[in-house]
């Protein structure tokens, strides 16, 4: 994965974090965000996002209404896909780990929704294996038609592409690696972390997300 980032003055521009990867895990840069100077790993959105309109299906096969059922909740979410060979597992398992580090009380308020970006692979029980052994049993997996997903990704400044199956077999996804957190206060995005993100900056900054602070 390749992630830039070009700041000037008190603003910046996130390039990369939408990448164009198949399942060997070949990569490049595809699409931009603005947003305020990075500070660590966290960049804090100068005009934040609007809560996806998504209606899909959980891992139960039940519909899933990202902004009824996320209302007033910390929220992080994120698009990926389970073949993807290295960064979406890195960052379920990342985000795992600094959830553990939470009391008790935070990891309950804390939501992380991972939406599929291949849900012809992806069904519900697909991802209702593969969630728990990526990243932790509590994450809310995701599946729908492409279109819808596409369309809930574009509302958050994400970009993908339908997957697209190669002649060697192997299956390309365009995905955004970005990670966007909604506050609890506001219902807005207004933080992204890029795919590099540690456990150790997750677990620093969730304590301030799950408030709604900025981190």
């Amino acid at each position: 994965m390749i992630a830039a980032l070009a700041v000037t003055a008190a603003f910046a521009v996130v390039a990369g974090f939408a990448v164009t990867q198949n399942d060997s895990g070949d990569a490049s840069p595809v699409s931009q965000v603005s947003a305020e100077a990075k500070t660590k790993a966290a960049t804090v959105l100068t005009q934040p996002y609007t809560k996806p309109d998504l209606v899909l299906t959980d891992t139960t096969g039940k519909k899933f209404d990202l902004r009824e059922r996320t209302k007033g909740r910390p929220t992080l979410i994120y698009f990926g896909y389970t073949h993807c060979p290295d960064v979406c597992p890195l960052t379920m398992s990342n985000l795992s780990i600094a959830r553990k580090q939470l009391p008790e009380a935070d990891q309950d308020k804390l939501q992380v929704v991972f939406v599929t970006t291949d849900p012809e692979r992806d069904t519900a029980a697909e991802l209702a294996k593969w969630l728990p052994s990526a990243g932790d049993p509590s994450f809310i997996g995701l599946t729908g038609d492409f279109p819808t997903i596409q369309a809930g990704a574009r509302q958050i400044g994400i970009g993908i592409d339908a997957p697209k199956k190669e002649k060697n077999g192997t299956v390309t996804s365009m995905h955004g690696a970005q990670v966007v957190a909604f506050s609890p206060k506001t219902d807005q995005g207004y933080v992204l972390y890029g795919e590099d993100t540690t456990a150790d900056e997750w677990a620093a900054d969730l304590p301030k997300l799950i408030k709604g602070e900025k981190p």
